[in-house]
This record gives C-alpha cells, sequence and structure tokens, in this order.
C-alpha cells in the first residue's frame, strides 16, 4: 500500500535491525515523499549487529548487507555519535520530525538482584559480551579467567554464545571477529568448568537448536547433561517443534559417555542462584533446588553452594529510559499501546516488546510501526507537513558543533578495521570512539 503525501521526515533513534527495518518499511510505504534519519550514539552502525552477536556466527551478520542498500539510497541518512537527551533533546526532535520512532534497543542487562552481586568478576551479559564483541563501553572490563569454574546463569541463546565463547579454542576463534583484547585473554583462560544454570527444566529452556547443538561440536569442550533432570521422553510431543529439537539434542548430550575434554560444559536445571559469596570477589555461588509449580519454578528449601571464579548473568536486558517518555519499569520498556508511546512518538523492537524475537522480528515490527504512522498521517494526528526535519537538525548541529559521523564515514572506518585484521579475521574492531572518529579521515 503507497502512501503518497507532501514530504515527511521521520526520526529513527537507534541504527540496529529494528531501525533499519523501519526506515526500510518507511520508503516502501512512502517512496519519495520522506527523508529517514537514523541516529545512533556510535560513531558505527548496525547496534546489536555489531556487538551483540556472537562474533563465530559470521553469518547472522551478514544482515547487514541488507540494511548497508538502505542506508545508501538519498532520502536516508546514519546521523552517527549523536546522543539524545545530550546533544539534541526528544522535545528538538518532535519539533522538526513528523515522526519520531525510538529503536533503542535494550542494552542494559536485567538486575541479577541477590546478595553479592556486587562482588568482582562478575557482569551482566550485555558487558561480557560488549567486551568479546569490542563495544566501547566494556573494552576495559578486563575479566579475570585465572580461575577454573565459571558459572553462567540463563537458559537462552545468549547464555549458550557466553558458554560457547569461553569453551572455544583459538582455531575454533580465528575466522571469527572478536575483538583482539578478548582473543588474547581466553586463549590465556584457565577455565575448566562452565556450569549453565536454570530455574526450570528443559522443556522450559529458550535455546534454539542450531546454537545448541553446537556445543556438541567443539573441539576441546564436552556439554554434559544429567538423565535424572530430563523428563519422560513421551512428554515432549506436546513441545513445538523447535523446542523439541533442543529437548532432544539435551537427551543427546546426556547419553554422552564421559569423555576426557579439557573442558566440561555441564547444565544445571531446578536451581535458582541466591547468593554469590567471596572476599572482594567472587568465589562461590549458593543455590537453591526448585521444582515447577503450574509452570513456574519454586523453591524447595534444598540449597547447595557451588564453586565460581567467575559469574555471567544472561537473564535479559532493559531499555533506557528517556527523559519525557513514558516508561515501564517494570517490564524494562517504553510504555506503548502497540507501538504508540504519544503524538508523534513510537517505539519499535526490544523498546517496544522489550528483548525477545530474532533478529528476522523486527522486519514486521517495523512494517507495522510505518502502518500506523501512516494511519496517523492519513488521519490527520500528526499534522501538516510542514516540519523542517533534516535541514533544522543540520542547522541545530551547526550551532552546537556536534560532530556527526555519516555511513560514508562508517565505511571508511569499515575500510581500516578491514585492514587491521589478524590472518583469517574479517575485522579488527575499534574499542574507542575517539578512534573510530580518527579513522573516517
Amino acid at each position: 500500500m503507497l502512501f503518497r503525501s507532501s514530504m515527511r521526515h521521520i526520526a529513527i533513534i537507534g541504527s540496529g535491525p529494528a531501525g533499519y527495518y523501519t526506515a526500510e518499511a518507511a520508503q516502501k510505504a512512502f517512496e519519495d515523499d520522506v527523508n529517514v534519519d537514523i541516529f545512533d550514539v556510535m560513531p558505527v552502525p548496525y547496534g546489536l549487529i555489531r556487538t551483540g552477536v556472537a562474533p563465530d556466527h559470521q553469518s547472522i551478520k551478514g544482515v547487514s548487507r541488507r540494511y548497508e542498500k538502505v542506508a545508501m539510497t538519498d532520502n536516508v541518512r546514519f546521523v552517527g555519535n549523536v546522543m539524545v537527551g545530550r546533544d539534541v533533546s526528544m522535545d528538538e526532535l518532535r519539533g522538526l520530525y513528523d515522526a519520531v520512532i525510538l529503536a533503542t534497543g535494550a542494552p542494559n542487562d536485567r538486575d541479577l538482584g541477590i546478595s553479592g552481586q556486587e562482588l568482582g568478576n562478575v557482569f551482566g551479559s550485555a558487558a561480557f559480551v560488549g567486551w568479546y564483541n569490542g563495544h566501547p563501553h566494556f573494552a576495559d572490563l578486563d575479566p579475570d579467567l585465572s580461575g577454573k569454574t565459571a558459572v553462567v546463569i540463563g537458559m537462552g541463546n545468549v547464555a549458550l554464545d557466553v558458554a560457547r565463547i569461553m569453551a572455544k579454542t583459538q582455531s575454533e576463534l580465528a575466522g571469527s571477529d572478536i575483538v583482539a583484547h578478548a582473543f588474547d585473554a581466553l586463549r590465556d583462560s584457565n577455565i575448566k568448568r562452565i556450569v549453565i544454570l536454570g530455574r526450570r527444566g528443559p522443556h522450559q529452556i529458550m535455546m534454539t537448536p542450531k546454537e545448541l547443538g553446537e556445543l556438541g561440536n567443539l573441539e576441546r569442550a564436552s556439554p554434559i547433561v544429567r538423565s535424572g533432570d530430563l523428563p519422560d521422553p513421551d512428554d515432549d510431543a506436546i513441545l513445538e517443534p523447535g523446542l523439541r529439537k533442543s529437548v532432544n539434542l539435551l537427551r543427546q548430550f546426556a547419553a554422552i559417555e564421559d569423555e576426557d575434554r579439557a573442558i566440561k560444559v555441564e547444565f544445571a536445571f531446578f536451581a535458582q542462584p541466591i547468593a554469590l559469596h567471596g572476599e572482594g570477589k567472587v568465589e562461590e555461588i549458593e543455590i537453591e533446588r526448585t521444582e515447577l509449580v503450574k509452570g513456574r519454578a519454586q523453591g524447595t528449601g534444598q540449597v547447595a553452594r557451588l564453586p565460581a571464579d567467575i559469574v555471567v548473568s544472561c537473564i535479559g536486558y532493559r531499555t533506557v529510559a528517556i527523559d519525557g517518555v513514558p516508561f515501564d519499569e517494570r517490564a524494562g520498556r517504553f510504555a506503548n499501546d502497540e507501538g504508540r508511546i504519544l503524538p508523534g512518538i513510537y517505539c519499535v523492537g526490544w523498546a517496544r516488546r522489550g528483548p525477545s524475537g530474532t533478529i528476522g522480528t523486527n522486519r514486521p515490527d517495523g512494517y507495522a510501526i510505518i502502518d500506523l504512522v501512516a494511519a496517523d498521517i492519513a488521519n490527520g494526528a500528526l499534522g501538516a507537513a510542514n516540519k523542517r526535519g533534516r535541514a533544522g537538525f543540520d542547522e541545530l548541529a551547526e550551532i552546537r558543533g556536534l560532530d556527526i559521523v555519516t555511513f560514508r564515514d562508517w565505511k571508511r572506518i569499515e575500510e581500516a578495521e578491514e585492514k587491521a585484521a589478524r590472518e583469517g579475521a574479517p575485522r579488527e574492531k575499534f574499542t574507542d570512539i575517539d578512534a573510530m572518529i580518527q579513522a573516517r579521515g
């Protein structure tokens, strides 16, 4: 369905998958009658494609080529190195653009909420994944990998990513874009045991078959599942096909004879963390055995302690609140009605629905939000087409001396990263914002 009108101006805050799919949808809906500016606090685009997707999953990162096609068109512009709330306010953007769409994702870790979480060597997955993916905010994290036991809390794909990256050999990571500081730290790691901890059982995992299956093909690591944690095989029939495949993989892991591998990756089901212990730095994790009551995990009172030299919590993420935008504190996302927040303000992706779904889930989400924008334009809710959009922002940026990074600048940064890559790797990412900006020339 095409919507033709006078020129409309759309600002998208966030250049990850949700942002670029939304820009693509706007192009198709409004054709030449729209200008889209995609803002990002980073000087580089793609959000979690760059700093969230596991570095050994290069095929997934290939989706950025689709976003590049959108970015290289005349009516879509990347505006990097600009922070909403610091460099420009939401009120100013609302005054310049017909629609402001928040595609900021959910970059903050959910709080673990137990005593001892402030101890050293305890990290959220956003921080730990950001560390090995080269996110500038986490490049100096410096996790201590000298201990023998790592505990990963969570039963989703992010927990699998963290465990797999810690378990892989240098040769297995050679073709990835893991950054040098993490590549070197993992080379010197002394981790021999990785425990993946989950409050519920095998039928409640959020792990997809592809990612789970990778654990069974590692050079030096062997997955371990206790057969007693598995439900009756006949109960698998009620599961949806993808989950049934994942549970079948767990059954295969349980049947593996004890292998003499350097690293053991153990699944600990029906175990919830209740405290972390240590002197300055985590040394143990206290867990309580759970049972399922109407699908929910409840503690049984059976308590034990496990050694834990490093803990990574992979229990979900939260969106960052923005002044003047209603926020749902409990859900950790913007308060919205199917994507509408306030007149002229919308949200999409994780900022709308919370951290759920795959990268591809953001495509229909982006198209649905543009349908809302088009409907609001058609019914007069967004007013006449008289906003200044890009021209108005550029005047404001010049007055404030903002150092904007464009998509063409990004291509020069990307070229520099590719030239700096170690042998076999696709790139060596800059981990410092100033270095990124200098690399554009």
